[in-house]
């Protein structure tokens, strides 16, 4: 590794939220950490132009290969990588709601106003964690306009049996605002494959008006959010009959 490709990976890396100083290894590896997550990447050039990536925990990095590394073509690549691996171990299941309960542990509970400070509080930080989870995209739409976008949660709040699964990042859902309210009241769910359902109390006028794409599915969907949806279609899904 030459010292303009480290000072190139070193720079994609602090813009990415791996604000710590790099290691370099013998190996040739640049291991990249963060303050926020405990978890590292590392990455090495494959090619003039390319990068192999590689993480202690394989699952960061949706398109691993067998051997747990990931091969991209150009800096660009390196930069989308590494924005989403960040995200995604910033808001690993019970990393947001350990954020909460910190934040929380001294604020009195007593009162409903004083418990609905509280929620606010968690609520401000979940609709955080999908923002960064979801790259200020709709989920299903990818309208990028972030003060427009809500935070669903896909099982809702009151339903939840913990802070761990009200703050889990893989039970909401980043969307634009006619889709929340349509994925709030039942009118559309979606699939384990992400593919949306919409349910047939709704009219194919109203469908239409409503700008409804049924070829629309959820992009980057892991197999966390299946629960999770699987509860949605149960119990909120508006089904026949």
């Amino acid at each position: 590794m030459t010292p303009l490709e480290r000072i190139r990976i070193e720079k994609a890396a602090a813009d990415c939220g791996f604000e710590r100083e790099a290691v370099l290894k013998e190996q040739g590896q640049l291991e990249l950490r963060s303050a926020t997550f405990p978890e590292v990447v590392s990455v090495q050039v494959a090619t003039p132009f390319g990068y192999q990536l590689s993480a202690s925990l394989p699952n960061l990095l949706p398109a691993a290969s067998g051997d747990g590394q990931v091969l991209l073509d150009g800096i660009e690549q390196l930069y989308q990588m590494l924005q989403q691996v960040a995200a995604t171990a910033r808001t690993m299941p019970n990393r947001v709601a350990d954020q909460f309960r910190t934040k929380t542990q001294s604020l009195p509970k007593t009162t409903e106003a004083e418990r609905m400070v509280v929620q606010r509080v968690g609520q401000d930080l979940f609709r955080s964690a999908l923002l960064d989870y979801w790259q200020g995209r709709c989920s299903v739409s990818g309208l990028a306009v972030p003060s427009l976008l809500r935070a669903s949660h896909i099982k809702p709040w009151a339903k939840c049996a913990s802070d761990n699964e009200r703050l889990d990042v893989f039970n909401g859902l980043l969307l634009a605002p006619h889709l929340d309210a349509l994925f709030d009241g039942g009118w559309i769910s979606f699939s384990d494959q992400g593919g949306m359902l919409v349910s047939k109390h709704l009219s194919a006028d109203a469908r239409t008006q409503l700008g409804i794409n049924s070829a629309w599915s959820i992009q980057g969907m892991k197999s966390s959010h299946m629960g999770y949806l699987a509860h949605h279609r149960e119990h909120e899904f508006r089904q026949s009959g």
